[in-house]
Order: structure tokens, then sequence, then C-alpha cells
């Protein structure tokens, strides 16, 4: 999970930013670089691997200077390796950028710039940044309006950091759509940019976090900050406390809240090293799965408990979809004692957040014992699942703190689909079409969920209207009925509030009996191939006078004409929906919860990894 850290100010820039960036290791990374402006020239240090090994490179050939900015990286575009390594520099060495999130636009943008002379560097989709900043440069505008420019040709969730030679007095930033998140530091005649709070909590408390399409002008004296058309805006300035658990959860309230937030990098994360987009193709290297593998597979059992199973209903329709590949979704639990029917050419996908859950590691297992491939997706790092596998997926999500799962539900979402490409890809059931128009849908994640972070208020006003409620019924259908599982599941967790999820076209028989004015009905109802569908089953739940929340495609006339409310996301494609529509779920399940006063990131009788059967 890529980490920012930039400084301006009177002191050498270089031990502030690799400080700073040690204390973002735990995001994960795979290189990582800095650059200064020392006199009238950028200075840069980058290399692949860890932070030490940068450490190492400034430690034998030193650069001093200020202002400065330094970057971890996790590679999405172009393998790890010095040349793709952050920061970049652009032709001229004039203007040099640090960069997190995906250009979506970023082909389109390096065609344009080819076509007039530019020479790349590297296989990054950040490169056509630095390159477009200073072909809009070459025309004397300031580096507030080079900036400002290139980031609103700019598509997708990004976070930028861009300073300029020729003004080494000012570092422009920008939050573009939610990539993660801009700290910009308050500090005597300095001023520091980070992605996360513990970077520059040594040299101030006093901080500003940008909002999505909100630029910063830093001096040393000053910060400035616009929209990125131009208005000005006066920002709070927040004041961290010194205890550390606040100061991680920074400008949230809960970790909870912070966790369904930092999807959107987390999401752009799961992609990284893994998506050529160039290419259109999949990299899974520590599954280890092989074309002979591939092509053995007669038979997948996904198994795991709570949310992580819901993530395996949805990775069922995906696997079953793209690689015609049969699959079963078992609870762990229940796994064992079920006698599956298991062979070498059959494989067990397991599913934990923590990697430790007893009746996932037990149902793991069984299926080493009967001779099945052992696959998990797993978020914790060297856990038990992640080492029995024969393989895994790593969710690249990091820590998370709340007890009620969200990024760790979203993220195995993606790697399902990737798996599912990647699968297919190998046993030769995709034509090379289809699998770069799927590889290049992967682009579009990370924004699309970034729209729906931009819906919370009114999420919390329908929060408001529901905090009172005894019981909800949420229905979905097909990739999306996992999602009405979840989201009761969330809702459930947090504000111990009766909610059941159900398959929608069983509505009618039985469950409709419940349905009246007391009884909230949650449709989750985006434009996808069951959405006529779902169409009646909203005017079946209002016809006996039931509540009616829907979660629905932005510009669905027929839903806002029917549903009492609305929670609107954007437009994405089908199969990867349920990472959109189970955003605003999360979030009401939040926001109820906080409203009715209780323990959001611990909630009673639960814990976080359930290690006793």
């Amino acid at each position: 999970m890529c980490g920012i850290v930039g400084y301006i100010g009177t002191r050498d820039a270089t031990p502030i930013i690799l400080n700073g960036l040690k204390r973002l290791e735990y995001r994960g990374y795979d290189s990582a670089g800095v650059a200064v402006i020392n006199g009238n020239q950028i200075e840069v240090r980058r290399d692949a691997g860890k932070l030490s090994q940068l450490i190492d490179l400034v430690s034998k050939d030193p650069v001093k200077g200020a202002p400065g900015i330094g970057h971890t990286r996790w590679a999405t575009h172009g393998a790890p390796s010095a040349r793709n390594a952050h920061p970049h520099v652009g032709n001229s060495g004039k203007v040099v950028i640090v960069h997190n999130g995906i250009v979506e636009n970023f082909l389109e943008l390096k065609e344009e710039l080819t076509s007039e002379g530019v020479i790349f560097n590297s296989e990054t989709d950040t490169e056509t940044i630095v390159h477009l900043a200073e072909y809009l440069k070459a025309s004397g505008n300031s580096l507030e309006e080079v900036a400002r420019k290139t980031f609103n040709r700019i598509e997708g969730a990004n976070v930028v950091v861009m300073m300029t030679t020729e003004e080494p007095d000012k570092i422009v930033t920008a939050r573009i759509g939610n990539a993660g998140g801009v700290v910009i530091g308050l500090g005597e005649n300095e001023n520091f940019i980070a992605s996360d709070i513990p970077a520059i909590l040594e040299h101030t408390r006093k901080v500003i976090f940008l909002e999505s399409r909100q630029m910063a002008i830093i001096t040393r004296d000053s910060v400035q900050v616009k929209t990125l058309d131009g208005q000005e805006i006066k920002p709070e300035i927040h004041t961290i406390a010194w205890d550390a658990v606040s100061a991680e959860k920074g400008e949230y309230r809960h970790f909870m809240q912070k966790e369904i937030h930092e999807q959107v990098r987390a999401l752009t994360d799961t992609l990284a090293g893994r998506v050529d987009f160039q290419e259109g193709r999949i990299r899974l290297p520590e599954l280890k799965l092989t074309p002979e593998l591939a092509k053995r597979i007669q038979r997948i059992y996904i198994t795991a408990c709570g949310t992580a199973a819901y993530a395996g209903m949805v990775g069922k329709y995906l696997i079953e979809k793209i690689a015609r590949v049969p699959v079963e979704v078992v609870i762990a639990s229940e796994f064992r004692y079920s006698d599956p029917i298991l062979d070498e050419n059959t494989v067990v996908l397991a599913i934990s957040q923590s990697g430790e859950t007893a009746d996932t590691l037990a149902a793991m297992e069984e299926g080493r014992r009967k001779g099945a491939v052992i696959w998990s997706i797993v978020n914790a790092i060297g856990s038990q699942a992640m080492r029995i596998a024969d393989g895994f997926i790593s969710m690249q999500t990091g820590p998370e703190v709340g007890v009620a799962s969200t990024k760790a539900f979203t993220a195995p979402l993606v790697d399902q689909y990737m798996l599912a490409i990647l699968l297919a890809d190998l046993r030769g059931v995709l034509d090379d079409k289809t699998r770069k128009s799927l590889v290049s849908d992967l682009r579009l994640v990370p924004d699309l969920a970034g729209r729906v972070m931009d819906t919370e208020a009114d999420v919390e006003k329908v929060a408001h209207v529901l905090k009172d409620i005894k019981n909800c019924l949420y229905l979905g259908r097909g990739i999306n009925m996992p999602i009405a599982y979840e989201g009761a599941l969330k809702l459930k967790e947090i504000s111990y509030i009766h909610a059941e999820g159900y398959p929608a076209g069983e509505m009618k028989h039985g469950p409709i009996a419940l349905i009246d004015e007391e009884m909230p009905v949650l449709c989750i109802a985006p434009k996808d191939p069951w959405h006529e569908k779902m169409i009646s089953q909203i005017q079946q739940a209002k016809a006996r006078g039931g509540i009616v929340i829907a979660i629905a495609t932005e510009g669905d006339e027929l839903v806002k004409n029917m549903a009492d409310h609305a929670l609107w996301v954007p437009e994405a494609p089908w199969m990867l929906s349920p990472i959109i529509t189970v955003l605003p779920l999360q979030l009401l399940a939040y926001h109820i919860a906080a409203i009715r006063g209780l323990d959001v990131d611990q909630p009673r009788n639960l814990a976080k990894s359930v290690t006793v059967e």
C-alpha cells in the first residue's frame, strides 16, 4: 500500500522523509525512493526492494536538500524495479512527482504524449503524470496552474505530490477522488505531507486532511487549499491526540469508519503487482497455479466463515462464469462433518482475514487429508492459513482493527475475480478480447469505490431514519444475493438489530408474510442482469406497506420513483458490482450503530479472530 512523505522547510529533507517512510512500512511495498531539490537540480535515489536498501543506497551516495518527497510503492503498472520506482522525473529534469492510485486513462495520455515526441523511461502509469505536467509547464504556466491542469486530466482515484526546480519554494499535492489520505502537517517554518498520520507525528500534531478534488499549495510558511477548479477553501485544522490509538484513527470516529474509507486504497493495493493493464494479464505467483494444474481442476470448494463465506459466494459466480469450473461454497464449520468428495483434481480454497480461524483451518486440514490442492486468501501475512496452503493470495488490505470486517470482504472479491481470469486463461476458455476487457474493468474499481464514499452524508441521513428499527429484511439476486447476507450481518454485528438476508426471488415463499409498515426492506437493485427482477421485488414490498431502502445505480428513475430511500452507487461492470453495492451497506450499519451510541469497533460477544470451534 503506497506511502508518501513530503517536506518543505529549512532542514535537510532526506532523513525526515526516510524516517517517515519507515513509519509507513506496515502498508507493504516493493520499491522505495526519495527526491530532493538541491540548488537548481532534482536528485533522486530509488530502488526495488525494502526501505533498508534505499537507506543503504543513500548512505553510499548521499543526497541532501529541500524540499523533498519520498515514496514506497506497490507495483500496479510494470514490475518492481529501480526504473519503475517513484519518484519520477520528467525528461527536462525540472519536474518530479510521486503518486498513489491508478491513472485509468494512462494509455490514452501516453499515446497523446508519445505523439508529441515524449520519451517514456518506465512501464508505469505514473510517468504519464510527470510528462503531462512538463508538457504544460513548457507554456510558461506556474506550478500551481500546471498541477491543476494536470490533475484535471487524470481519471480515477489518485493522490499526487509535485515539485519543480523552477519554483523550489513550493510543493503542490492533490487528492483526486478517494485513492487514500493526504495529511498536511503544520510546523514552524516548515510543513509536511504524508499519506497517513504516523509518518509525521514526531514533527507535528496539527494537521489538515484534504478532501476529494482538493489541492494544496504548500510553502514552508503557508498552506493554501483550493478545489481543482481553483476555488479557495479555508481548511479545518485538526489537533491529533497524543495517545497512539487516537492518532491512528486520525479524522475518523472509529476504526471501522476509517477502514471502510481505506477500502479505496486497499482495492488499489489488491491490484498492485498482479495486473498488467497493457497486456491484459493477471499475475498471481504465490498461488503457484500452472497450466497443467489449471486444466486438471475439476471442482473448487470455497470454505470460510461469516463475512468471508459471503465473499466466497460472490467468488462462486465469478469463477463459474469466467473460468467455467464448478464451485461449491461450504461454511467451514460444516466442511469436515459433511464428508466432502475430494481428490487431487479438487481445490479447497479457504478465505480468512486472520488466517487463524479454527473452523477454516480444520477445513483445510480435511482437504489436505483427502488429497486436495489447498489454496488460501488471507490478510495476515505469515498466518497459519497462509503457511499450510499449497498456494495463496494475500489480501493486501493492511491491518483491520474493527471486529466487523470491511476491507477483508471487498479485497477477496477482487482476488477471486483475478483468480477466475487467470484460471480461465490457463485453461484456454477465454479469448484475448474478453480477457483484456475483464482486466481493463479492474482499473475502474478504486474510483468507483471512492465515489460511494462521497455519498456518506446521504447514507447517514438514512441511518437517522432507521436508528430505532427492530428488524430489517435484506434482499438481493444473482451475484448481489450474497451482498444481502453480508449487509444483514453487518447490521446485526454492530447495531444488535435483527436483520435477515434473503434471496429476493424467495421473498414470496415465506418472508413476505413479515412485511408491513414496521418492517424495512433493503433491496440491492443495481443495473445488473437481475435488475428487472429486483424492480418486481420492490413493487411487491411496497404493495405490502414495507419501507423500501434501495441500493441503486445513479440515475435509475424506476427505483427513484418507488423506493422510500435510495442509496446511490455509480454504474459498474456487473461482475464487479458487489464491491460497490456493499459499501453503502457498511456505511449504513456503521452509522446506525454510532447513532445508537454502541461500541462499533468491539461489539459485544464478538472477537476479531475465532480460534476455537
